[in-house]
């Protein structure tokens, strides 16, 4: 047996451990209804289809007592057949408006289910970098997923199933209290038992779904992580199969925990509502008896509406059993209106436009000329991580900028906050003159290129990969973009061509094959402002050379922001910017800088010394 799990008395223990976390939040149900809104008519459909039903089932009862009470006593053949086909009637027709009640149902749900995730994933894409890199993959997968599913049945089935019994209870207590007002009272007594208990059960059970939902998320976070190509590589060669097999275990047990936790709470009060359900019969059957006895009641006035019970504590116990389902489902909803309610990218406006609205003050930004400046710009990950510590520097249109300096200096930070992938907390990036704070995302994004040191491709053809930056682009404008990366000979080369399927995140290609089809890709693009940071570092030297060449003349026109620790590939730059410590401590030309024999002089000739030392050795 793996090691790691808690013994048993311990798991039973914590299952109603005192100590566990509370829950105070609650979700709106107006929330939840918005979701409804958009199938009014359906739902109408489906109400007027439950309340026929519910008429329609009152009648097999009736047409008993009708049989015990006159035709039966009265040998009456002629009445018996017509008693026995209006049940067989009422069945038939009652089941063919329940099958077209169930396709509204469906529709309507499955309409709902779609429209929520939807939704939710619309609104993860609006998400900064910020919230991904602080936020775990497997929990992001496990609430789209996973805990959509866990509505599913609340929202296709639980709530149809309130209003059906609802409507059954209330057309059976009209009817019941017509029959006899005496047993109607004796058979309503016992109703208020069932509902006495539903507060408390309803409590802890939201509050061990939650828990439950948390440690889900956990064990998706793993199996998320523990499953991908590069985390298996990385297990294997490190071999820690033993040590994820336990930490799944140990996982698992305390899902495990919860899970009984969870399906123990309230298991008391449905054994009581099933005793009420018994008891309920017998005190009519005692009643109705001595009633009967009295001659206060006919035996078939008995017999009906003992019938009828099935249709008042059969709904009364389901309705006992949804209350507590749909209290414990709005943990869930309350873990995805939590997603829904982060604030999404953009959201925030320069300080010079209109406070507390995301719109206001936004432009759209028409034929970028492609002028980068950075005025005094302060930005941290964190308050104990400072990166960039008053940066300005400006970039003319068609100009080729490089930033280089060690790993960590900031580089790459000051080219993500030209797209606004982070906002600065202090100072302003410009495009043209416009802080891009105050520019639309789409727009702004839509004249930007980017290609970083780790390349992601899609599991699809390399057609489909390329065409991701221009759905519309022809065959002809694909070769070019290939050809100007120089992979359109090893594309063609290849038996399935630009239709290959490159793997999950292209793993069946090289590194340098990947990066020169992320070139590609955003070349066929054709923005104005192109951002290569590393773009050519997976790549041997020959290919390098050959992309160098190529996007040289490419470059043109358009203005470029190169991140490179080669500093071979920027030599031609317009501008250096020398980063230490989210510092630019040097700029200028690359014969400029050597003259003054600083921070870059340092870097030029300590790299080609190493490059010297190598190819010597080699």
């Amino acid at each position: 047996m793996l090691g790691g799990g808690p013994p048993v008395h311990l798991m039973w223990s914590s299952m109603f451990s005192p100590d566990r976390p509370k829950v105070t939040k609650r979700v709106d149900l107006r929330r939840i209804l918005a979701f409804f809104r958009p199938y009014w008519v359906q739902e109408a459909l489906v109400l007027a289809c439950i309340f026929i039903v519910s008429v329609i089932g009152l009648l097999p009862p009736l047409l008993t007592r009708w049989l015990i009470d006159s035709a039966i006593p009265a040998h009456d053949m002629r009445g018996v057949w017509l008693a026995v086909g209006g049940m067989v009637a009422s069945a038939l027709v009652g089941g063919v408006i329940g099958v077209y009640q169930g396709f509204l149902n469906s529709l309507v749900g499955e309409g709902i289910m779609r429209d929520i995730r939807t939704s939710l994933v619309a609104h993860l894409h609006r998400m900064p970098l910020s919230f991904f890199t602080g936020t775990k993959t497997g929990e992001i997968m496990n609430r789209v997923s996973s805990d959509v599913d866990n509505i599913d049945n609340v929202v296709t089935g639980t709530l149809v199933s309130i209003v059906t019994n609802v409507f059954t209870m209330l057309t059976t207590v009209v009817t019941v209290f017509i029959l006899d007002w005496r047993l109607a009272l004796v058979a309503l007594a016992i109703i208020p038992l069932m509902i006495l208990p539903l507060s408390p059960v309803g409590r802890k059970m939201y509050d061990v779904r939650k828990l439950t939902r948390e440690k889900r998320d956990e064990i998706e976070s793993i199996t998320q992580e523990t499953l991908s190509i590069s985390g298996i590589t990385l297990i294997k060669s490190f071999v820690r199969e033993t040590f994820e097999r336990t930490r799944f275990y140990r996982a698992g047990t305390e899902l495990m925990t919860l899970e009984i936790r969870l399906a123990m709470v309230g298991r008391w009060f449905i054994a009581a509502i099933m005793a009420m359900v018994v008891i309920g019969p017998a005190l009519v059957w005692l009643t109705g008896g001595w009633l009967a006895i009295a001659g206060g009641v006919t035996v078939g006035t008995i017999v009906a509406f003992v019938a009828y019970l099935g249709r008042l504590y059969g709904p009364a116990s389901a309705l006992a059993g949804v209350q507590v389902q749909i209290v414990s489902a709005l943990a869930v909803f309350e873990r995805i209106f939590e997603y829904l309610d982060m604030e999404p990218e953009g959201a925030q406006p320069s300080t010079g436009s209109p406070a507390g609205d995301s719109t206001s003050g936004q432009s759209v930004l028409r034929d970028a000329r492609g002028e980068i400046a950075f005025d005094d710009v302060h930005f941290s990950y964190s308050p104990e991580r400072v990166a960039l510590g008053g940066v300005s520097f400006r970039v003319a249109p068609g100009q080729m900028a490089a930033f280089v300096g060690p790993s960590g200096a900031g580089k790459t930070t000051i080219t993500q906050l030209v797209p606004r992938f982070y906002d600065p907390q202090s100072g302003a990036v410009r495009i043209d003159g416009h802080d891009v704070r105050d520019l639309t995302l789409a727009s702004l994004r839509e004249h930007i290129g980017i290609v970083t040191q780790e390349t992601y491709l899609f599991h699809d053809t390399i057609g489909m990969n390329l065409r991701y930056a221009r759905p519309d682009a022809t065959d002809a404008e694909l070769v070019a973009a290939a050809r100007a990366a120089n992979i359109h000979e090893f594309v063609a080369s290849l038996p399935a061509g630009y239709d290959t399927v490159v793997g999950e995140r292209g793993h069946k290609l090289s590194g340098g094959e990947r990066q020169r089809l992320a070139i590609a890709r955003v070349l066929l693009k054709n923005p104005r402002v192109l951002v290569l940071d590393e773009a050519t570092s997976a790549l041997d030297s020959a290919n390098e050379a050959a992309i160098q060449a190529a996007l040289v003349p490419l470059m043109e026109g358009r203005t470029s922001l190169v991140i490179a620790h080669r500093l071979s590939t920027i030599l031609n730059a317009d501008v250096i910017f020398v980063v230490e410590s989210g510092r630019i401590v040097e700029s200028g030309s690359h014969a400029a800088l050597l003259a003054a024999d600083g921070a870059y002089a340092r870097l030029y000739w300590k790299q080609f010394r190493d490059r010297a030392h190598v190819e010597a050795v080699v």
